[in-house]
């Protein structure tokens, strides 16, 4: 905490959190191959994940413009669609398609949040610069670039998230997408060392948007848009310090009374877990089979597991049980009725009944139609949540990062199945064998589904040579993409 005189007008030195942000995303050398091949994945499934969500005319709507006529030809383009769009307005868009079916990658700590979220900033920038120098003559952005940034954007997200909980007062995770792309995206703009510290105490003293839109009685699909609205003020923020060279705010985390550490975090300082690195990108955990919230992912392979012993006996369940981390209780338990997809997808009860009842869970099982199945509710209010301290202990030990459930069904006569439990996803780093196949199958459908099989041909030739894929320039790969 800064000691500096609330009375005095003397500008003290910058707060050292954005001080180290800084050196590390301007100076720190990414020399993890594991890290690089996971960060090919995750933008692989980013962009699957994008394709997925333009089924969704709710989702659609948001990708455009942000008035009619707003374009800019030649600027960044937004994946399956044919809009040319400002960098601010793109970085918008491509985050919210990649986190509209809540589908793309999660990291689980003190807070939680999806650092793929941040690739709707540096996509959308990286396209726009690589054209910029292709028609000036300059030396375009590759894939290997925009991993680069990636990896540095997900440690950001994922070290602050690890031991300081902005939930636990009322704000949302994607305050650290807005952090973790402000720093990156400056520097992506050729921003100095002093202009990343000055467009990250912006982002500071923007504060934080409130998580009631993830929370009953007020969950809305806000949630599902709010990562590309942070995405799009940390562009502006870049810009601003980069093209406007504006005045930074050096105590902007620790000034007393008016900083960020007073007036929002309850007078705490950040705490730490690690240095700065490629851990993030290692760790992170990939949504592969079920477009669901993470804490819930081992409760739906558990219930896909049951499947077949109570599919032909549902109406003779007397009780189910979940068992769960401190997280998934506080965040998911939901009772009552749920108003819309962003209520149910955010609701293990439904999470967990609908793959019990039709032995599978995928993001058209979250709409209207499907939630009309009274046998749906009738399983929700049979089942109690409660925590396994077990499962929550094992979620923060830093070896081991485990989100267990387990669920056991009870029937009338006395039977039960087998209590099933699982520690970990399939989007684990431990079950990476396993899953990366699956989320490369992923990737295929999902473009298949959007895009023209010539173009489809083009993106998997690319991306299954990594050499090639890497090297490729930034705005070929966005134009296959282009509608």
């Amino acid at each position: 905490m800064s000691g500096h005189d609330i009375r005095s007008a003397a500008r003290p030195e910058p707060d050292q959190p954005m001080v180290d942000i800084a050196n590390y995303v301007a100076d720190y050398v990414i020399d993890s191959s594991e890290a690089y091949e996971t960060a090919g994945n995750m933008l692989l499934d980013s962009l699957a994940t994008s394709m997925l969500a333009m089924k969704f005319p709710d989702c659609v709507k948001h990708l455009g413009p942000v008035v009619p006529g707003a374009v800019l030809p030649g600027g960044a383009r937004v994946p399956g669609t044919s809009h040319e769009l400002d960098p601010v307005q793109a970085a918008f868009a491509i985050g919210t398609q990649i986190r509209w079916l809540d589908f793309n990658d999660t990291w689980l700590a003190a807070e939680w949040g999806h650092p793929s979220d941040n690739l709707g900033a540096i996509l959308a920038v990286a396209d726009y610069l690589s054209r910029k120098a292709e028609r000036e003559g300059g030396k375009p952005l590759t894939v290997r670039d925009v991993l680069t940034w990636a990896i540095k954007a997900h440690e950001i997200q994922g070290c602050y998230a690890l031991k300081n909980s902005f939930n636990r007062v009322g704000l949302d995770h994607v305050i650290l997408v807005r952090l973790a792309s402000t720093a990156v995206v400056t520097a992506m703009l050729g921003g100095t060392r002093e202009q990343i510290v000055t467009a990250i105490s912006h982002s500071w003293i923007d504060n934080g948007v409130l998580r009631t839109y993830r929370h009953a009685p007020n969950t809305g699909p806000r949630k599902s848009w709010a990562a590309g609205d942070a995405c799009r003020r940390a562009v502006i923020h870049a810009l601003n310090a980069v093209e406007k060279n504006v005045v930074g705010y050096p105590s902007a985390l620790t000034a007393k009374t008016w900083g960020f550490y007073d007036v929002a975090f309850k007078g705490k300082a950040f705490e730490f877990e690690r240095p700065f690195g490629s851990y993030v990108m290692e760790n992170v955990l990939f949504k592969i089979s079920f477009p669901a919230e993470f804490h819930a992912q081992t409760a739906v392979e558990c219930a896909m597991r049951l499947h077949d012993s109570v599919a032909g006996r549902i109406e003779a369940i007397e009780r189910i049980e979940i068992e769960t981390q401190e997280a998934g209780v506080r965040i998911i338990d939901k009772t009552g009725p749920l108003a819309n997809y962003a209520d149910r997808d955010h609701c293990i009860q439904y999470m967990v009944a609908v793959p019990l009842i039709f032995g599978r869970l995928v993001a058209d099982d979250y709409n209207d139609d499907v939630a009309a199945d009274p046998r749906i509710d009738a399983l929700r209010a049979k089942m109690t949540v409660k925590e396994n301290p077990q499962f929550t202990r094992d979620y923060f030990d830093p070896d081991k990062r485990y989100i267990g459930n387990s669920l056991q069904v009870f029937f009338k006569d006395g039977s039960s199945t087998d209590k099933v439990s699982i520690d970990y996803p399939i989007g684990h780093r431990k079950r990476r064998a396993e899953g990366i196949p699956v989320l490369l199958r992923k990737f295929e459908s999902a473009i298949r589904a959007q895009l023209p099989e010539a173009r489809v041909a083009k993106i998997l030739a690319a991306s299954r040579d990594r050499g090639q894929f890497e090297s490729m320039p930034i705005h070929e790969l966005m134009a296959l993409f282009a509608i």
